[in-house]
């Protein structure tokens, strides 16, 4: 029987896909398992396998659209079959409605958007909807859609304003060619023409994020300065017997898995108005893109060693870089790492990931004069900040686990391996 094809959830909470390219063409012959397409969700870009065995017909999404979840995009057919007729794919329980045509002539549609109007509420006078239904239901409705002069205020759509003040344009100081001199938003385009760049699907997921984070999360943070000594020279002792390239954060991988052995609390979520503890160390990598930041996940890092932290490190960044991470790489994570001590910064306060407890700021190693030993001398140190999630992590539990980090930075003792 005929097989339908539809936009996965790749993602929980995923709402939509897009289709970056077909691997395969309609009427083409395809087996089952064979990847068919390329899609791009909020995080990642993952090729998808044919349903079915068949002949992959009456495909209905381009490239660079951006589909609902749950709905038919083609069909898999075997000999002799055809598309069926069928109401509209369900997923999950949700039903995919279909889009609702509404018949207006180009200028009406033009004048609709410009004021932001649901041309589903404009009545027409014929067949379809024209520049004068449109005109009509404006000037019907201009205490609504604030078309009208209230309280001295300049006449302008809501589009209009919303624009004006995002590009800091003066509308009082602007000459409408709106209706009744209402200024539009093709004035304010005029006025400033420079128009925002605009932001990848990765930059606006992670805004939204952490915008919730930081508006949700009760954070407070904890800042101590630590000699990486020990740590400088275990990374020298570490890349003579690696092929991989071991870094500071490897070892940082390394050492904050095994002691958040001793620190469940630290490891773990606020979730439902419960402290979920995690039995798995899967550890996070704050990573930057170009597009913006993502956090692939070292799975069980407790359970690795420093090369193999490092391999997987790599592979994971470098997928990241090329758009190649599967959900499993950025998902699952109990703890994340951030490091900027490569961008020369000192130090900073990171932002937490959410649900997670904790994440751990870290800066660059430099030299610095410090009292050692009862003298002045130049030692190695390298700022740490941990911001706790205070409704899972208090300040007594976030202090005893970044001390003990910072003590097994300074005397890694038997993880020199």
């Amino acid at each position: 029987m005929p097989t339908n094809v539809i936009m996965p959830a790749l993602e929980m909470a995923q709402e939509t896909g897009k289709i970056l390219r077909w691997l395969k063409a309609d009427g083409a012959s395809v087996t089952k398992g064979e990847p068919i397409m390329e899609i791009e969700t909020d995080k990642v870009t993952v090729e998808i396998e044919s349903p079915a065995s068949g002949i992959l017909s009456n495909i209905t999404a381009r490239e660079g659209d951006v589909i609902p979840v749950g709905q038919t995009i083609a069909w898999v057919l075997g000999i002799g079959e055809s598309v069926p007729n069928v109401a509209p794919a369900v997923q999950s329980g949700r039903t995919i409605p279909k889009a609702i045509e509404i018949s207006a002539s180009p200028v009406a549609k033009r004048i609709a958007e410009e004021h932001e109007i649901d041309l589903a509420q404009v009545k027409p006078s014929g067949g379809r909807i024209e520049k004068a239904d449109v005109q009509s239901y404006i000037e019907k409705t201009k205490d609504l859609i604030g078309l009208q002069n209230l309280s001295g205020l300049t006449p302008a759509s809501p589009k209009a304003r919303r624009l004006a003040s995002e590009r800091g344009v003066d509308i009082s100081a602007l000459r409408g060619s709106g209706p009744d001199g209402a200024v539009i938003a093709a004035d304010i385009s005029v006025a400033l023409p420079t128009i925002p760049s605009p932001i990848s699907t990765i930059w606006r997921v992670m805004a939204e994020r952490m915008t919730t984070s930081w508006t949700t999360v009760p954070h407070f943070f904890l800042v101590r300065d630590v000699d990486a000594s020990r740590l400088i020279a275990w990374r020298t002792s570490a890349q003579k017997h690696a092929t991989a390239k071991i870094t500071f954060t490897d070892l940082l991988v390394k050492l904050i898995a095994h002691t958040l052995r001793d620190h469940p609390q630290v490891n773990a979520s606020w979730c439902a108005d419960t402290i979920q503890l995690h039995d798995a160390i899967n550890l996070g990598i704050a990573t930057a893109l170009d597009t913006g930041l993502i956090v692939p996940v070292i799975h069980a890092a407790e359970t690795l060693g420093i090369a193999e932290i490092a391999t997987q490190r790599a592979d994971l960044v470098a997928r990241a870089q090329t758009g190649k991470l599967r959900p499993a790489d950025i998902t699952g994570g109990t703890f994340t790492l951030s490091n900027l001590g490569m961008y020369g910064v000192d130090a900073f306060n990171a932002i937490i990931n959410s649900p997670q407890a904790a994440i751990l700021a870290v800066g660059r190693i430099a030299d610095r004069v410090i009292a050692f030993n009862g003298q002045p001398a130049v030692r190695s140190m390298v700022t740490l900040t941990l911001s706790c999630d205070h409704r899972a992590v208090d300040g007594a539990r976030g202090a005893k686990f970044l001390n003990d980090l910072a003590n097994l930075i300074e005397e890694p003792l038997g993880l020199l391996t």
